[in-house]
Protein backbone atom coordinates (compact mmCIF):
# COMPACT_ATOMS: atom_id res chain seq x y z
CA UNK A 1 0.00 0.00 0.00
CA UNK A 2 1.17 3.29 -0.66
CA UNK A 3 1.94 6.58 1.99
CA UNK A 4 0.23 9.38 1.44
CA UNK A 5 0.47 12.79 2.70
CA UNK A 6 -2.55 15.24 3.72
CA UNK A 7 -2.18 19.05 4.77
CA UNK A 8 -4.48 20.07 7.16
CA UNK A 9 -6.12 23.31 5.59
CA UNK A 10 -7.23 24.80 9.01
CA UNK A 11 -3.12 24.76 10.46
CA UNK A 12 -1.94 23.38 8.26
CA UNK A 13 0.31 20.56 9.78
CA UNK A 14 1.09 17.75 7.39
CA UNK A 15 0.50 13.75 8.22
CA UNK A 16 1.26 10.54 6.50
CA UNK A 17 -1.34 7.50 6.11
CA UNK A 18 -0.36 3.99 5.06
CA UNK A 19 -3.93 3.15 2.75
CA UNK A 20 -5.34 1.86 -0.66
CA UNK A 21 -5.33 3.75 -3.29
CA UNK A 22 -9.34 3.21 -3.24
CA UNK A 23 -10.09 4.24 0.21
CA UNK A 24 -12.94 6.82 1.18
CA UNK A 25 -12.30 7.08 4.31
CA UNK A 26 -11.86 10.68 6.19
CA UNK A 27 -9.11 11.82 8.30
CA UNK A 28 -8.62 13.67 11.07
CA UNK A 29 -5.08 16.27 11.87
CA UNK A 30 -3.05 14.85 14.49
CA UNK A 31 -2.64 18.45 15.77
CA UNK A 32 -5.94 20.40 15.19
CA UNK A 33 -8.84 17.40 15.41
CA UNK A 34 -10.06 19.22 11.49
CA UNK A 35 -11.36 16.79 8.66
CA UNK A 36 -10.12 19.39 6.14
CA UNK A 37 -7.23 17.37 5.15
CA UNK A 38 -5.81 18.31 1.04
CA UNK A 39 -4.01 15.30 -0.07
CA UNK A 40 -0.91 16.90 -1.21
CA UNK A 41 1.88 15.72 -3.91
CA UNK A 42 4.64 14.03 -2.52
CA UNK A 43 7.88 12.61 -3.60
CA UNK A 44 8.58 8.62 -4.22
CA UNK A 45 11.35 6.47 -4.18
CA UNK A 46 12.08 3.31 -6.49
CA UNK A 47 14.17 0.92 -6.59
CA UNK A 48 15.65 -1.36 -9.56
CA UNK A 49 17.69 -4.02 -7.07
CA UNK A 50 20.60 -2.94 -9.00
CA UNK A 51 23.36 -0.41 -8.07
CA UNK A 52 25.16 1.73 -10.92
CA UNK A 53 28.00 1.73 -8.70
CA UNK A 54 29.79 -1.69 -8.92
CA UNK A 55 27.36 -3.66 -6.59
CA UNK A 56 28.08 -1.16 -3.85
CA UNK A 57 25.34 0.71 -2.07
CA UNK A 58 27.70 3.18 -0.30
CA UNK A 59 28.91 5.98 -2.39
CA UNK A 60 32.47 5.16 -1.27
CA UNK A 61 32.29 1.89 -1.73
CA UNK A 62 33.61 1.16 1.86
CA UNK A 63 30.49 0.35 3.56
CA UNK A 64 30.97 -1.98 6.55
CA UNK A 65 27.65 -3.60 6.12
CA UNK A 66 28.65 -4.36 2.88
Amino acid sequence: MPIYEYRCQKCGHVTSFLEKASTKKRHTCERCKSEALEKIFSTFSASSGKSSSGGSSCPTGTCPLT
